[in-house]
């Protein structure tokens, strides 16, 4: 195995047009207790990587590389890992580690520990060669499909997953998707398996004609009025001035869940209009592994069209600046080492 790899790091936050990756060369990293060292296959790119680069996402520590929608292989375990093979196809998401002791924890909302830990956060992540991972934090993958088909599934659509879990769509119900980036045509696909019916808002027109293609009802603009009130709606897009546009368009007892980790600022919000007649409005805060699993098994069961966009790994920064500017339809993935 080599000693060094190539990594892509986040070495001063700011507009994707600065240059906020830098390309390096780093040690292949040393597997500590509990955790196995992974070859990267591919890496899918996602928003939060971008708010990261950008600096919307605070870094934990300097130098740090992103990427958390990992694909890959175990090729070295650390002292105590061993339920996981040589050779294991396996992903890497977001949520990294918790402490498995607080009060969050003990009754199944990983997801709040305080002492939680992110991959392409707190830890190196997959826009690199080679990562570690806890190994009690990484899925087993299935060997028959391809790999950038999978990466999304593990933020993307999960991230997702939960969102819908939040939004509390009623069996047949409609829903609202605002955005449709990497996660909302996964997410769309996960409510039509359930026999919802999906009115699809967001700015982009190839966007728009993916979610027809997909099944959605109807697709329009971010700020169009879906054409019937929605039982639940998802805000996907990182944009504050939605939220009263997504409210309004509620039925009765309605929520809305917004899913992303950095929202700019969201408007004053009309009791009347916005909030009465039990509407709600919730936000969604990482996953659980549980969430991860069940949205695998779901997508075992009803396979999920997963539009991506291919990039090098010597393309990473091209593919942040193409997501910043709405070039991506779909989800961009690096192909890393398959």
């Amino acid at each position: 195995m080599a000693e060094t790899m190539t990594a892509w790091v986040v070495r001063r936050p700011g507009p994707v047009a600065t240059g906020p990756l830098e390309r390096v060369r780093l040690p292949v990293p040393e597997p500590a207790p509990g955790e196995v060292l992974i070859r990267v296959e591919v890496c899918a790119v996602c928003r939060t990587d971008l708010h990261l680069a950008e600096g919307d996402l605070a870094p934990r520590r300097p130098g740090t590389v992103p990427g958390h929608e990992v694909v890959g292989r175990v090729v070295g375990r650390g002292p105590g890992a061993g339920r996981l093979a040589t050779g294991t196809r396996v992903g890497v998401a977001w949520l990294r580690s918790t402490c498995g002791g607080c009060r969050y924890c003990l009754r199944g909302a990983e997801n709040l520990c305080p002492d939680s830990r992110y991959t392409g956060w707190d830890a190196d992540g997959g826009y690199a060669e080679y990562l570690t991972a806890p190994e009690d934090f990484v899925y087993p993958l299935p060997e028959d499909r391809p790999a950038e088909v999978l990466a999304p599934l593990l933020c993307a659509g999960v991230i997702g997953y939960r969102a819908l879990l939040r939004a509390e769509l009623p069996p047949g119900g409609r829903l609202g998707v605002y955005g449709f980036g990497a996660s909302a045509h996964l997410t769309a696909q996960v409510a039509l398996a359930r026999g919802a019916t999906v009115h699809v808002l967001t700015r982009a027109a190839s966007a728009r004609r993916l979610a027809l293609e997909l099944g959605a009802a109807s697709a329009g603009d971010a700020y169009d009025a879906p054409p019937e009130p929605l039982d639940a709606a998802i805000l996907f897009a990182p944009v504050g001035d939605l939220v009263p546009v997504a409210l309004a368009a509620l039925d009765s007892g309605g929520t809305l869940a917004v899913a992303g980790i950095h929202l700019t600022d969201i408007p004053p919000l009309n009791y009347a209009g916005h909030l009465f007649r039990e509407r709600t409005l919730r936000s969604v805060t990482a996953n659980t592994r549980a969430d991860g699993r069940a949205l695998l098994e779901h997508a075992a069961r009803h396979p999920l069209r997963v539009a991506t966009a291919r990039y090098g790994l010597d393309q990473a920064d091209r593919a942040l600046a193409d997501l910043a500017a709405d070039r991506v339809t779909g989800a961009a993935v690096l192909h890393v080492g398959d």
